[in-house]
């Protein structure tokens, strides 16, 4: 899978993808090829980034001023951490080719310095349910696109300005995937369709997919994969946070 699109499915995983919420610093745990394009990706889009790895050699992917934030060690060390402005960050994304070490500095990121939004790369999706379990995001490798990323990384109105999942060659229908946001835990598929112009299709719910079915009840961290028509794809995010407490 080209490493461009996995290191585009990172960013919105972390959160940030169109420069709406204002320049945020992003740290990035592993600087391998995922790892280096999602801080060049990141950068242009307007964010500051730090990327931590244990390899000095691995920085050599690194092109211009994303090149002087390159910090040495491991990602759950809190010095390192700290050295790479986790205490400033709102986003972290621990994207090196351990699972453990993904998963602990991800951990580390969330708990000990209540970073927003994290997430975790893995290469065992079976470990995805127990991770998710833990309120760390993960993408499994053969998932693990670069729009993935950065569609986990949009906050809250979240205008993508990434492709669709799958787009029909008419342009007419287009499918994207969209966090659900806290408000609407507990209540139903239907409730949401009612609301939003576009239809669930499935769900990914701690690491597994699941069908929709409009009886359902939504819970929080569930990613929905959903259709709409090409002309309200980019609207969606910010319709769902508007319509959050369902009184629209």
């Amino acid at each position: 899978m080209p490493r461009w699109d996995q290191a585009r499915a990172a960013c919105v995983t972390v959160g940030y993808l169109d420069g709406s919420a204002g320049e945020v610093h992003i740290v990035i745990m592993g600087c391998g090829r995922v790892g280096s394009t999602l801080a060049h990706t990141l950068v242009d889009l307007g964010h500051t980034v730090a990327v931590i790895d244990q390899d000095p050699e691995a920085f050599r992917r690194l092109r211009g001023s994303v090149s002087k934030h390159a910090v040495r060690g491991v990602g759950h060390d809190r010095e390192v951490l700290l050295s790479a402005g986790i205490d400033r960050a709102g986003a972290f994304a621990a994207v090196s080719n351990g699972d453990n070490s993904n998963i602990i500095s991800a951990r580390v990121a969330r708990e000990a310095f209540g970073v927003e939004h994290v997430v975790a790369r893995i290469y065992d999706p079976r470990r995805a349910e127990v991770y998710q379990r833990l309120g760390i995001p993960t993408v499994a490798t053969v998932r693990w696109t670069a729009d993935a990323i950065l569609r986990r990384m949009v906050p809250g109105d979240g205008r993508l300005t990434v492709g669709p999942e799958w787009q029909d060659a008419s342009g007419t229908l287009a499918m994207n995937e969209l966090t659900l946001p806290p408000g609407w835990a507990g209540r139903r598929v239907a409730d949401l369709e009612e609301r939003v112009p576009m239809r669930v299709v499935y769900l990914t719910r701690r690491g597994r997919i699941v069908l929709a079915r409009s009886g359902d009840p939504l819970e929080e961290g569930d990613v929905l994969h959903v259709v709409a028509h090409g002309r309200d794809l980019d609207g969606l995010s910010g319709r769902l946070h508007d319509d959050e407490t369902g009184r629209g």
